[in-house]
């Protein structure tokens, strides 16, 4: 999948598309970005179901800010939307094929408890998601309990 360059409307859809989402922050003026584009292209290729996303820290620079980037290059990586790593400087292609193991290799069950742990509001939010009654519109299943199979027979 070829690099995608990514802005401050699509950013958001980027990460909740699922899977993982890697960001680079880099700038034109920045030497380390320049040395770091091949290594990212390069794991881009070697990676092709990883969204491999870029911001110019100069042009989306609110973009940059919401993401608290420090310093440049800054690399962000999201799985799954949540956000799993984040650290700023040069990375060589074992550093980052590294990091990409790691990501994929995560428990994802495991970073869901963690945040929610650290951030309480988060699972008080998710319960409140998933209690919330859902519009139909349109073509789809009816509401109410599912019946299936044989006469009497009800999905619990």
């Amino acid at each position: 999948m070829p690099l995608q360059t990514l802005t401050q409307q699509s950013f958001q859809p980027a990460v909740a598309r699922g899977g993982i989402v890697l960001v680079k922050f880099w700038a034109t003026w920045c030497g380390w970005c320049t040395k770091f584009e091949p290594v990212y292209e390069e794991s881009s290729r070697m990676h092709p179901d990883i969204l491999y996303g870029t911001v110019d820290a100069d042009v989306e620079q609110q973009l940059a800010g919401t993401a608290q980037v420090q310093s440049l290059p800054t690399l962000l990586a999201f799985r799954d939307g949540l956000p799993v790593y984040s650290s700023p400087g040069y990375k060589d292609s074992g550093q980052l094929e590294e990091i990409v193991q790691e990501i994929m290799w995560l428990n994802m069950d495991d970073v869901r408890r963690e945040m929610t742990a650290a951030h309480p509001e988060l699972a008080q939010q998710a319960n409140q998601q998933q209690r919330a009654p859902i519009a139909r519109q349109g073509a789809g299943l009816a509401g109410g309990p599912s019946f299936y199979g044989w006469p009497g027979l009800v999905a619990r």
